[in-house]
């Protein structure tokens, strides 16, 4: 890519859409283009077809996916396959027959096996069974990656699937019916921490700016305690607590999402389709994860937030509800391999994580 080139952004509003269009436009690229929703939808086939034959973009990233947490995948499990599947044919097949020069597509590592053996490398895709809550997101994710590998193979396209870990950053999804556990963490142990100091304001500014199911700042405080209680923020005798699914003891591995957007735009720049993969008669798993190659147990991670946020109250793991695969972390050597690595260590990337979410959503903040 050069500068000039045209570069079409797909979900650029997102966590890691916005964080690639940050990283592109601060290395000076300065055509890029990209859509909202409202005014591109790209699960539609005659839609998506019009824009790339108007726009003719020489380069995309596919960052736009519906994603949510272990809720929202089980729960929405139509819409997750259905939308996915239908925003990746559409953009991938429009890339090919726009004679796109390269296209990146970005997945998730839920495209391993539930039991699958660890650190979790490229080949052990579709060796085993997928993990149940997660299902029909992951199946098409793994669509999107045999999409671009046999475009590739059949038709000499340039398409790269990459696999990121779980991520976090700068617009990431704090709504706690469906935010993934990092922002959901931070979230719950802020307003729990308002609570447990009386800091009325502090909670109000929380739920002017992100409201819980309808519940807003300017709802009674009998209300405002129904949900937070719904939510797992506890108050008893003066004492708050915050409840967590399940033990705590499933390992996860967090990458700070403008490390993601990094590691995008080396791949695009400085790789292509043939540096996936070993010459064999089989040409097969040609993904790269995407990650830290380290995790932490999700009662770990509470603690590091607690101590961040300076919650004094106690957490309950709710071990009524999945823990999801006991562990996930990926295998990076061919990431290393292909010349990239990540800066941000957890500590750090969560120190600003908070700052983020308090100059978002929170205006105030009790020292």
């Amino acid at each position: 890519m050069d500068k000039a080139s045209k570069i079409y952004v797909a979900g650029h509003r997102g966590l890691v859409g916005s964080a690639i269009l940050k990283n592109l436009s601060s290395k000076g690229y300065s055509n890029i283009v990209t859509r909202t929703h409202s005014e591109l939808d790209l699960t539609d086939t005659l839609a998506v077809r019009d824009f790339f034959f108007t726009e003719k973009p020489e380069y995309v990233i596919l960052a736009a996916a519906k994603v949510g947490g272990i809720v929202a995948n089980n729960t929405y499990r139509a819409d997750f396959i259905y939308e996915n599947l239908m925003i990746q044919n559409n953009v991938i097949h429009q890339s090919y027959l726009n004679k796109v020069k390269k296209l990146l597509f970005l997945g998730s590592t839920c495209i391993y096996p539930k039991n699958c053996p660890q650190p979790m490398k490229e080949d052990y895709l579709l060796t085993d069974t997928l993990e149940y809550t997660n299902e029909p997101y992951a199946i098409a994710k793994i669509a999107g990656i045999k999409l671009c590998e046999s475009y590739n193979l059949q038709y000499g396209t340039n398409f790269i699937s990459i696999m990121p870990t779980n991520l976090y950053g700068p617009n990431d999804n704090f709504d706690l019916e469906k935010s993934h556990v990092l922002p959901a963490l931070i979230r719950k142990i802020h307003l729990g921490k308002a609570l447990e100091d009386n800091n009325w304001e502090l909670i109000k500014q929380d739920l002017d700016h992100l409201p819980i199911e309808g519940v807003t700042g300017d709802s009674e405080k009998e209300t405002i305690l129904e949900i937070l209680n719904k939510y797992g923020i506890f108050t008893h005798e003066n004492k708050v607590s915050v409840e967590i699914w399940g033990s705590g003891k499933p390992m996860r591995e967090f990458l700070w999402s403008q490390d993601m957007a990094d590691a995008s735009v080396f791949l695009m720049e400085n790789r292509d389709f043939p540096d996936t993969y070993q010459n064999s008669a089989e040409i097969r798993n040609t993904h790269i994860n995407i990650g830290t190659g380290s995790d932490i147990s999700i009662a770990d991670l509470a603690k590091l937030i607690k101590g961040k946020i300076k919650f004094n109250g106690d957490f309950k793991f709710n071990t009524n509800k999945p823990d999801g695969t006991l562990k996930k972390l990926t295998d990076v050597t061919k990431l290393q391999k292909l010349g990239w690595k990540h800066k941000v260590d957890l500590i750090n990337g969560i120190e600003r994580q908070y700052q983020w979410y308090l100059d978002t959503f929170s205006k105030t903040l009790e020292n």
